[in-house]
This record gives structure tokens, C-alpha cells and sequence, in this order.
């Protein structure tokens, strides 16, 4: 090995003091973050004029206190992804699941469903099914915003198509509209 022909500099070791003030350094990073906090998130602007008022402290329904209608047989049924927003207006949060089969193997198909809860706190239960895991669809993007439900959901044209390469995509939402979730959907199912 060749000796460098420029000397070493002192500033480049790393001494113990050095790592003791980056560590000084980021525990304050984190302290200081605990302590400042964003205020809370509203679903609705306070001034909407279709939304009731209801208990700042309610919570939006958890969906692991749920039974979802999705037969599974021996396996369990699993929460994928899930959203919360207020859906209907009432100003008291909804929960939307994204659910499907716990299978070890293969892509099983997903189920869609609102959660609520009563006024007075009471057990989650499920009060819609926007997408039914017998259509044969997955989930890919999934949000809930502004009162309403986006999905992108993945399915097959034909029988034929294997079950692990969806070859169908479109864009839906759903919104509450006269007492029910209406569906619509983009300008057309696309291929994959």
C-alpha cells in the first residue's frame, strides 16, 4: 500500500464527544417532537351547512370489534387497509375496511364495508357493503375524503384470465347520497 501523500487531518476521526453531541442532538430532536403536536383533524370544515353536529369525542369505529359478513371457511377474515372520515354527514366519523380471507396462497378476493357506531358510543357494526368479495375484485388504492369513497379496483374480463394477474382496472367512488351509497365509476374500465 502506498503511503498518502497528504497528511491526515485531525477533524475527520470520530471521537466520543462527537457521538455524544449527535446523540444529545437527536434526543432533543425527538423531545422537542413529542411536545409539539398538530391540532386535531376534522373530516368536515366546522361551517359545512350539511353536517350535524355530534360529540367531539367520538370515536370512528374499530374494525377489529367487528364481525364482517365474508365467509372464509378455515381461515380468519383480516382488516387490509382501513380510513375513517364522515360519510353521511351526521358529524360523527364512519370507518371504511378494506376485508378479505387470510389465505396462505393466491390473491382472495376483497370486501368493502362501512362501519358505524350508534350516537351513544355503542358497539361498531357494519351498515354497508360497497364491494360484495363475491364480485371477484381486489382493492389496489383505497381513501376516504370529502364525504366520499375512492377506490381502484382490479379484476379479471373473462373465466380464462389467472387468478393472480388481474387484467381489468377502474376507478369507483362511492357516495351518500338520499339515504344510500350511490356508486359511480370513471369513464371506463381499462386493461391492465
Amino acid at each position: 500500500m502506498q503511503p498518502s501523500a497528504v497528511p491526515e487531518l485531525a477533524h475527520t476521526h470520530t471521537r466520543p464527544i462527537h457521538w455524544l453531541a449527535t446523540a444529545t442532538a437527536v434526543a432533543g430532536v425527538v423531545a422537542l417532537s413529542s411536545v409539539l403536536q398538530p391540532g386535531a383533524a376534522t373530516a368536515a370544515p366546522p361551517s359545512a351547512p350539511e353536517t350535524r353536529s355530534a360529540p367531539a369525542n367520538m370515536a370512528a369505529p374499530d374494525p377489529a370489534a367487528v364481525d364482517f359478513p365474508i365467509e372464509c371457511g378455515p381461515v380468519k377474515a383480516v382488516v387490509k387497509k382501513k380510513a375513517s372520515g364522515d360519510l353521511d354527514g351526521d358529524g360523527a366519523p364512519e370507518t371504511v375496511a378494506v376485508v378479505r380471507c387470510d389465505s396462505p396462497m393466491g390473491t382472495p378476493p376483497d370486501g368493502v364495508y362501512v362501519l358505524t357506531r350508534d350516537g351513544d358510543g355503542g358497539k361498531p357494526r357494519v351498515v354497508a357493503t360497497l364491494l360484495d368479495p363475491e364480485d371477484g375484485t381486489t382493492v389496489a388504492d383505497f381513501a376516504v375524503r370529502d364525504g366520499a369513497v375512492t377506490a381502484t379496483l382490479l379484476g379479471y374480463s373473462s373465466a380464462d384470465v389467472p387468478r393472480c394477474c388481474p387484467d381489468v382496472r377502474s376507478d369507483v367512488k362511492w357516495r351518500w347520497q338520499n339515504g344510500a351509497f350511490v356508486r359511480s365509476t370513471s369513464a371506463g374500465a381499462r386493461s391492465v
